[in-house]
């Protein structure tokens, strides 16, 4: 009973305060402390929150956060920037497309589209040369053209570190010539010094060998040119088939013409050189653009060899042609001097195993291979030449007749010798 009423009075005492206590914040009260003084006091006020953490009422520290430079995430940086540079690309597309008249308007929509994008690979190549890639430092409008070509990453990486390879070999290059040119002006500066020490009474004039004739460059020049128009007259043809230029990448075809480049000296060097054909050779293919870029417009007017955009089988009867390609089943035993061998001017990096073969298949012309595989222990690697080796091969078997002298030009890192 007692404790019935003790529990009912408790209650009647807590309700009137239910409303003053539900109108109290719980998170914050404020103790007031009264200190007794003969001055003034002030009174300290401290807020404390009961609902949140204590560290978090006192005063704080800076954060360093702020201080801290941010990390710049590179690769998000340039794909924002490829972003930017194509959208103004096609801001300058589409204000320039509103001046262009009706009937030349898809001539100007190509040419502004392949204007922006050698822009926008130039600033690419830039962007990627500020990030520390390895890029060349100069470039020409055809290889930035060739570099907007190209769809992938990878093969742009690929394409800007070959071109920056071949700038740093030009720049050795150059320089050594530079050094060298250098030390033969000292060391003809320092014999001619020493000779007017030793003779001062011929003023300085440095004595000459005359008991043999020199035998000028010239001269050489003119021999071999001698050689070539006979051999264009009376010697044999070789043929090299230039359809493959759909079939190669543009570095390919640069290092092609290089190696014809390789084939032409050979054969003019050669005591008996062959009649040289460049066949299906087109005049505004990328082949001739090469050629003319490397030898100059006036010294490939002077080449004694011979360049048609006809096929070889419109050039020469077809049961005299020979199709040489290492996918071929028939062995090229004995060289025939009655025969006009061709050779695919072809650079395959990724090995296009067949396609000289089909392309002899198709014009229904035969086809031989080398006796590599009868003559040498092979251990590695395709069984493709380059021209180069080719040409040095042909040639020794043309004044030898022997395949242990001709096959010497294979690369050693192929075979283990002969048998």
């Amino acid at each position: 009973m007692l404790r019935r009423l003790s529990t009912q009075a408790f209650y009647e005492l807590w309700k009137p305060n239910r409303s003053l206590a539900y109108g109290v914040t719980k998170t914050k009260s404020v103790l007031q402390i009264n200190i007794p003084c003969h001055c003034r006091p002030n009174n300290t006020v401290r807020q404390f929150r009961t609902g949140i953490q204590l560290w978090k009422d006192g005063l704080q520290p800076k954060s360093d956060e702020a201080n801290e430079l941010e990390q710049i995430d590179l690769e998000k940086w340039k794909s924002v920037m490829r972003s930017r540079m194509v959208e103004k690309a096609k801001d300058v597309n589409q204000g320039e497309e509103v001046g262009v008249d009706g009937e030349n308007l898809q001539e100007a929509e190509v040419d502004l589209k392949s204007n922006s994008l050698l822009e926008a690979s130039r600033e690419l190549v830039a962007m990627w040369r500020y990030a520390g890639k390895h890029v060349p430092q100069e470039m020409t409008d055809e290889e930035i053209q060739v570099l907007a070509e190209l769809s992938t990453k990878s093969s742009k990486k690929k394409y800007l570190k070959y071109l920056a390879i071949k700038e740093g070999h030009k720049r050795s290059r150059k320089e050594k010539q530079q050094r060298t040119k250098a030390e033969k002006e000292a060391a003809k500066l320092n014999s001619e010094q020493s000779i007017c020490e030793e003779e001062p009474d011929q003023s300085g004039a440095a004595a000459k060998n005359t008991f043999l004739l020199q035998f000028w460059n010239r001269s050489l020049d003119k021999l071999l040119g001698w050689r070539c128009a006979q051999a264009m007259m009376f010697d044999q043809p070789l043929v090299f088939d230039m359809s493959y230029e759909s079939s190669m990448s543009r570095r390919e075809i640069d290092n092609t013409v290089s190696q014809l480049m390789e084939v032409e000296g050979w054969n003019r060097r050669a005591a008996e050189p062959f009649h040289l054909h460049f066949c299906n050779l087109q005049p505004d293919g990328a082949y001739m653009q090469e050629f003319l870029k490397r030898y100059g417009a006036e010294a490939w007017s002077r080449l004694l060899i011979t360049c048609t955009d006809r096929q070889h089988v419109q050039v020469f009867p077809r049961e005299q042609l020979v199709y040489l390609t290492a996918d071929s089943p028939n062995v090229l035993r004995t060289f025939d001097h009655s025969k006009v061998y061709i050779v695919g001017a072809l650079v395959d990096r990724s090995i296009q195993s067949g396609l000289s073969l089909a392309n002899a298949k198709r014009l229904k012309l035969a086809t031989a291979r080398l006796p590599l595989s009868e003559f040498l222990h092979w251990e590695m690697g395709a069984k493709n030449l380059t021209l180069d080796q080719m040409i040095r091969i042909m040639l020794t078997l043309k004044e030898t007749g022997k395949w242990e002298e001709a096959l010497k030009f294979v690369p050693q890192r192929k075979h283990d010798g002969f048998y």
